[in-house]
């Protein structure tokens, strides 16, 4: 591992992750939707093969290449790497460095990863002034995986303070080992941990999981095929999860500020709404609030965020999201978990495999491809 203290594509297919604004309507008559925001993409720097960001000290946007390197995005564009892993990991299949995120304090960094032996790993770093401190390096989570595809990988901090890690199924294709609703497993969930709260981490008290000696205490939900990426609204503290199809539908999965955990998204009974050979809706299954088939919208799911900026007014509220295979980015508009609009937002982001989001509340697109582009007002 290299660290400096100065603040390739994919191969295969990745599976991986629009809507019109209401105007003010009388309580007799249904709201009207109005014009989708109108938005271009301003390309701010050029990077190896981006797969995630986050927002960073001082106003900086921190950048992960999949190869296992760094940058931090200032206002002259990309700066040298802060961090360098990339003679530990590969890019096989769908490996590599996959998530970072910063806790809440910007007072450690975290990075997900695949070793060089495929194994899912999530290791810290304390940060002091804004710089990555190497000697404090240690290993928080390691899941072994028994495929090279559907790794997840996303990792970001909620509002509660926990940190929350996305792991897909294993791998190959259709669950074959039925991990999703396997609650023996950490494979196909979304995960809640205490990375400070003990060695290597603490479990929360209060994950839904923890009185269940037939259940893995880390899991904060289930049911999840590839949940490429995830993201909490900074206005509401909402869960949104872009999830993966196999062969046939993509889906955005929500879950309220309020929920104690505990959701079952489907899968691989499920695929979106529909049941997925044969299968038979779980009881408890959480349907998605948005899903799209693989008629001419793309094959593989880019979750967003909820565009809390200023910069475009007619987006605020709105859950901004793409396709790895088609690129257009598209909104949803939303009230209480319903989505009541859908609009493509006239932008296509290319192989678009993440989004990052500013400590202001601006959203970028990141293609695979190497631009990394902010969505400003048209």
């Amino acid at each position: 591992m290299k660290v400096r203290t100065r603040s390739s594509a994919i191969i295969g297919t990745l599976c991986l992750v629009a809507s019109l604004a209401l105007t003010t309507a009388s309580a007799d008559e249904p709201a009207a939707p109005r014009q989708a925001a109108k938005v271009v993409l301003k390309k701010v720097a050029t990077a190896q093969n981006p797969t995630a960001g986050t927002a960073g000290p001082n106003g900086t946007v921190w950048i992960a290449e999949r190869a296992g390197t760094v940058r931090a995005l200032g206002d002259q564009g990309l700066g040298e790497p802060v961090l360098d892993i990339t003679s530990e990991t590969t890019t096989d299949g769908e490996r590599g460095l996959l998530g970072i995120a910063f806790d809440n304090e910007f007072a450690h960094f975290y990075i997900s990863f695949t070793n060089l032996q495929g194994t899912s790993t999530v290791d810290e770093f304390a940060v002091r002034n804004g710089e990555i401190q190497p000697d404090t390096r240690r290993t928080v989570l390691t899941q072994t995986q028994p495929y090279a595809n559907h790794n997840g990988g996303d990792i970001t901090f909620g509002p509660d303070g926990y940190l929350y890690i996305a792991l897909g199924d294993g791998g190959s294709g259709g669950d074959p080992h039925g991990n999703g609703q396997n609650l023996d497993t950490l494979l196909g969930k979304l995960l809640r941990i205490d990375p400070s709260g003990g060695k290597p981490y603490a479990i929360p008290s209060d994950n839904p999981f923890v009185d269940d000696p037939n259940a893995k205490d880390e899991i904060w939900a289930y049911g999840l095929r590839n949940p490429w990426r995830f993201s909490f609204d900074t206005g509401t503290g909402d869960l949104l999860i872009g999830d993966v199809g196999q062969n046939a539908w993509e889906e955005i999965d929500w879950a309220p500020a309020t929920s104690k955990g505990g959701e079952n998204y489907g899968w691989s009974q499920m695929e979106g709404n529909h049941p997925f050979r044969g299968g038979t809706e779980p009881a408890n299954h959480v349907p998605p609030i948005h899903e799209y088939d693989r008629n001419g919208l793309g094959c593989s799911v880019t979750g967003g965020y909820v565009y809390r900026g200023k910069a475009i007014p007619d987006l605020v509220g709105q859950y901004v999201f793409s396709d790895y295979c088609d690129g257009t980015v598209r909104a949803l508009q939303m009230e209480n978990g319903d989505v009541t609009g859908v609009s493509d937002l006239g932008v296509d982001g290319g192989q678009v495999v993440s989004f990052a989001q500013g400590g202001n509340g601006e959203l970028y697109v990141l293609d695979l491809g190497g631009s990394v582009s902010r969505i400003d007002p048209a």
